[in-house]
């Protein structure tokens, strides 16, 4: 036994390999197979991702049912893939030997039109890896820039987020601006708080009611086309505000604003997702959302002193041309897309009555709307209200208020988007954060409801950066569906968002003119009572954002059922971790 062992284990110069040697071979090789079964794996499951990111969902009273049949083919494929294995038939070569014995036996134009065709197929496919930096999962579902080439980042900046970041800027200062002018339009036309209110969040309805039919078009045509043509109404409705002489005049000046800054959030989300890398999108999502805001820092201070150089109608002026000026420059240099047709990327499997369908998304539609919709329309009209009537400020007082305000909603975008990426690296979700915030929210609104012995701007301005927690449900969204279907995904959210706000900036008004106005002001309680109807909705929305709803337990008792499965197979050595 000592001989054998120093004949196969010892050293041996004259026979050629060694028994190491041949360990060695052998354990290269097994590893080398390991790292081919992983690529395999790991194809497998990208396509299988794809697969149930882009399958309808289906109702809850199905998915038992479903989880079986896809058990039972489950085992089908197991038996499928064994069978082959051990026979030593593979599918690759069988599927390679049937096409060139096509090919072969195919006449020679069709031949070279085949040829040619995959020549094509392969020069896409590289102009789309070069063009655009997209998430190779899913760059074959997304539509292709036309004349970026290998544009720099820089180049990005300049030609895609900057022009958007415009837009968006200004949708934040029409929608906040009428709270400095609200003193000039009701001496000037003699409104009632009901007016103001409806004046205010007739822009709210409009903008709503352009949320679906932008996402759509979004989706189809891309965002330099849809926010250029929309931007168009906005130039247009501030023209008309700025020389109206009526209220119904303003009203429909208004309307107009709202349907043209209507694409203003979801086209630059759109943009963000088309030509930015996808691990720079939160944070370029916190940043275009925090430069838009100075939209509303622009629409307190900086807005007072040219409504008291040019008045009120020559500022609506300036902003016609501001939105006319956007439009224009958002046409002429954001690249162009070309779409892809619908059957290529497969969004038609994931429409809006998928999305209004699914469970999920009406958990969190109720609590982001209120919450959201609320911060928007105190901080666009009554918010100055209450510190003219109730906290009796000075006009420089007040819009020193409102300018903090603003700026706390710049900062809590930006301020916002970094929280969630540290908490998501430490396993806490952007909802766990959502539901967090609307717990301080409802609070900041209680402590001013009650009167506590504290600075009222304190209060307030934690609820302007309320308003920037769009933030956070957009990244809920983007968990929930692919990002081939963003458009209407976040539009549908977004009707949520801005009919909240009509309605609660509506309904403020209504319950504030219950009370009537000693000296051209409203009493405390007013406001007191206005405001605790827009928490009581909020707590109602939280509590059920918070519970876990059937359709979640159905789901999870689901996923259990796959997660076992999925043990089996690699119990039997199909799949590998």
């Amino acid at each position: 036994m000592e001989a054998a062992l120093d004949r196969y284990l010892g050293p041996d110069e004259d026979d050629g390999e060694s028994v190491r040697d041949c360990i060695g071979t052998m354990n290269r090789q097994l590893e080398q197979l390991a790292a081919d079964v992983r690529l395999v794996t790991e194809a497998v499951a990208l396509q299988a991702r794809f697969q149930f990111a882009m399958a309808p969902r289906l109702p809850a009273a199905a998915l038992h049912e479903a989880c079986q049949r896809g058990a039972e083919r489950f085992d089908e494929f197991a038996a499928q893939v064994s069978a082959r294995v051990h026979q030593g038939r593979s599918l690759v070569r069988e599927t390679l030997d049937r096409h060139s014995a096509a090919v072969q036996s195919a006449p020679d134009d069709d031949r070279e039109k085949m040829a040619r065709s995959q020549t094509s197929a392969e020069s896409a496919a590289a102009d789309r890896d070069v063009a655009v930096p997209v998430d190779d999962s899913q760059a074959h579902a997304m539509p292709r820039q036309a004349g970026t080439g290998q544009m720099s980042m820089l180049q990005l900046i300049v030609r895609v987020f900057l022009p958007f970041v415009g837009a968006y800027y200004l949708s934040f200062l029409f929608r906040t601006i009428n709270a400095t002018i609200a003193g000039s339009l009701a001496a000037e036309f003699g409104l009632s708080a009901g007016n103001l209110g409806l004046l205010t969040s007739v822009y709210f309805l409009t903008f709503a009611a352009a949320q679906i039919p932008i996402g759509i078009l979004l989706d189809r045509y891309g965002p330099r086309l849809v926010q250029s043509a929309v931007l168009l109404a906005a130039a247009a409705g501030a023209a008309l505000f700025a020389v109206s002489d009526h209220f119904l005049l303003l009203l429909a000046g208004r309307a107009l604003i709202g349907l043209g800054v209507a694409a203003a959030m979801t086209s630059g989300l759109k943009a963000l997702l088309l030509w930015f890398p996808g691990e720079r999108v939160p944070l370029l999502n916190g940043l275009m959302i925090m430069m838009a805001a100075s939209g509303a820092v622009t629409a307190t201070l900086p807005a007072d002193w040219l409504v008291a150089w040019i008045g009120w109608r020559g500022l609506f002026n300036l902003l016609a041309l501001g939105s006319l000026g956007c439009s224009l420059l958002i046409f002429l240099i954001v690249p162009k897309i070309v779409p892809a047709s619908p059957s290529a990327s497969g969004t038609t499997k994931i429409g809006l009555k998928t999305i209004y369908a699914d469970p999920r998304f009406w958990r969190l539609a109720p609590l982001s709307a209120t919450c959201i919709g609320t911060a928007w329309s105190l901080q666009g009209l009554w918010a100055a209200s209450w510190f003219n009537d109730v906290d009796s400020l000075s006009r420089p007082a007040l819009l020193q208020n409102l300018l903090m305000m603003a700026v706390a909603l710049s900062l809590g975008a930006l301020v916002l988007g970094v929280v969630a990426d540290r908490l998501r690296r430490r396993g806490i979700g952007p909802g766990q954060l959502l539901s967090s915030v609307a717990i301080l929210f409802i609070a900041a609104q209680l402590a001013l409801i009650v009167r506590l012995p504290l600075p009222s701007c304190i209060s307030w301005v934690f609820i302007a950066s309320v308003g920037a927690a769009t933030v956070l449900s957009y990244a809920v969204l983007a968990e929930y569906y692919p990002k081939e279907i963003a458009g209407r995904a976040n539009a549908a959210l977004n009707v949520f968002h801005i009919g909240g706000a009509f309605a609660l900036q509506c309904l403020t008004g209504l319950v504030v003119q219950l009370w009537p106005a000693v000296s051209g002001h409203y009493p405390a309680i007013a406001y007191q009572a206005a405001f605790g109807v827009n928490v009581a909705l909020q707590i109602a929305a939280a509590i059920w954002f918070t519970l876990p709803s059937r359709a979640s337990v159905q789901s999870g008792e689901n996923y259990q059922q796959l997660a076992a499965k999925r043990s089996e197979l690699l119990a039997r050595g199909f799949l590998r971790v």
